[in-house]
């Protein structure tokens, strides 16, 4: 499989998995736990959902350059 998560939707996704984490702390709730997924999908790179979507966000250049 190759990656679907580009830089900048990377970076997004850390801010908001840590702001749900953070946010989810603050109010003793379990919803911090959810703040994981975006954060796991960034290191894997691959992100299921978009799969299903066809969406990438990997810049074509970025692209070509792997292969």
């Amino acid at each position: 499989m190759d990656i679907n998560i580009g830089k900048v939707d990377k970076i997004i996704r850390v801010l908001l998995g840590s702001f749900v984490i953070i946010l989810g702390a603050h109010l003793n709730g379990v919803w911090g736990v959810f703040g994981i997924i975006p954060i796991i999908t960034v290191q894997v790179g691959i992100c299921p959902l978009y799969l299903l979507l066809g969406i990438n966000t990997v810049p074509k250049d970025a692209l070509n350059n792997k292969k």
